[in-house]
């Protein structure tokens, strides 16, 4: 019988309220520290892949996540100069039962929320956590809270209790949230256009907001890494201008935008802990590897990493059992974060070769068997097993008994 333990976890985010809600159903004493004065999310859109919604779905809120976003079936991306496709990845042909979910960042954090709060975890916010030492965590202007047998770092990229160091990466994003239109865009299509690799745009399909029925996209647009105050500068009016010239499909959605302050720039860096844990202290999510949003896996790598570490404690004790989560995460992590770091380049840097190379020879060798295969497996996050050794048969049907009695 698995010990019941005193857990902290610092960050209501994705990866935290994820775990929170894994080590409750496991008998587990939980609760959750936030710096916020409420709980909120961060961010506009994002793509739960398949592997994610599996997690979703052991945690009881996967059929939540899907009536406020939008199936995705497809991703598809053009080049704006010449006009051929140089990203073409489908999900499941037949019967597109393995389908992305596009959701705004706020639609999962009410979704994850509910869930938590079904389980009566407290959360207690406005409290920044600054560091933690033996059992025990430390925060800004609080008083300490523990002793706790295990803490949970999901406070993501600015965690002061991660000691994670990645690079910063050159280029970042502005996203904004806009209607969904009246457009010749399909609504269950991730959309794309890059001119070389130093301007990417995209539309993204992400449901409704809580509150709101109507359908949402959420759209993004390639910055340097330093652009956005020359973005600002330069005026509303010329960018929607270059962006329509560049695609003019983009139109309906850019000219909703009409105030700067609707679209807020996002800036990535990239790097993965060796060691993800210390005694009594463990990372998941940003806090323990971070990368480019490029192939849809941040949020998918969060929710993982909750699972593989709930999985991990069902079968080990103390540091064991952190040791174990490290072990089967690693090989998932380490291969997409090589992945991300190759192919962002491709998509957002100021090289001209390199996109020459994806339009003229990776795509069209990414067409032919068993490349189309290859690419949605590694789109669905299926190209090695999530959580390891600990993706066992009997694993698996462990979790479908406690999701088919949520």
């Amino acid at each position: 019988m698995t010990p019941r333990r005193n857990i902290a976890i610092i960050g209501a985010g994705i990866g935290g309220l994820t775990a929170a809600a894994l080590l409750s159903d496991q008998g587990h004493n939980v609760e959750i520290f936030d710096q916020f004065a409420q709980p909120k999310p961060v961010g506009s859109g994002l793509v739960i892949q398949p592997v994610g919604q599996a997690v979703l779905d052991v945690i009881g809120a996967g059929l939540m996540a899907r009536k406020k976003g939008q199936k995705i079936s497809r991703m598809l991306g053009h080049e704006a100069d010449h006009g051929r496709r140089v990203l073409n990845v489908w999900y499941d042909r037949q019967g597109r039962e393995n389908c992305g979910l596009g959701i705004h960042r706020a639609s999962l954090f009410a979704t994850l929320f509910d869930a938590v709060g079904t389980r009566e975890i407290p959360i207690k916010s406005g409290h920044l956590a600054t560091g933690a030492d033996k059992g025990y965590v430390s925060f800004d202007g609080r008083e300490p809270q523990g002793p706790f047998d295990l803490i949970i770092d999901s406070a993501g990229a600015r965690s002061a209790l991660s000691p994670l160091k990645g690079y910063d990466l050159l280029y970042g994003a502005i996203w904004g949230t806009v209607d969904w239109p009246e457009t010749d865009l399909p609504i269950d299509q991730l959309r794309q256009c890059y001119r070389r690799a130093d301007r990417m745009m995209g539309v993204l399909p992400i449901g409704t907001l809580p509150g709101d029925t109507n359908p949402k996209a959420a759209i993004f647009w390639s910055l340097p890494r330093d652009g956005h105050q020359r973005w600002q500068d330069a005026g509303l009016a010329a960018w929607v201008d270059e962006a329509t010239a560049l695609w003019p499909d983009f139109a309906p959605f850019a000219t909703q935008i009409t105030d700067p302050s609707q679209m807020t720039m996002a800036r990535y860096s990239h790097g993965t802990m060796r060691k993800p844990w210390s005694s009594g202290l463990v990372h998941i999510g940003d806090a323990a590897h971070r990368a480019s949003p490029q192939l849809g896996q941040g949020a998918n790598m969060a929710l993982l990493d909750a699972l593989a570490l709930s999985q991990a404690l069902e079968v080990a004790e103390g540091d064991a059992a952190l040791a174990l989560y490290a072990r089967a995460r690693r090989w998932h992590v380490m291969v997409y974060q090589a992945m991300s770091a190759a192919f962002t380049p491709q998509y957002q840097s100021d090289s001209r070769w390199l996109p020459a190379l994806r339009d003229r020879v990776l795509y069209p060798l990414s067409q032919v068997p068993p490349g189309p295969s290859i690419l949605t497996a590694i789109v669905c996050g299926t190209m090695l097993p999530p959580t390891g050794r600990l993706s066992t048969r009997a694993s698996q049907e462990r979790l479908a008994v406690k999701a088919a009695n949520r």
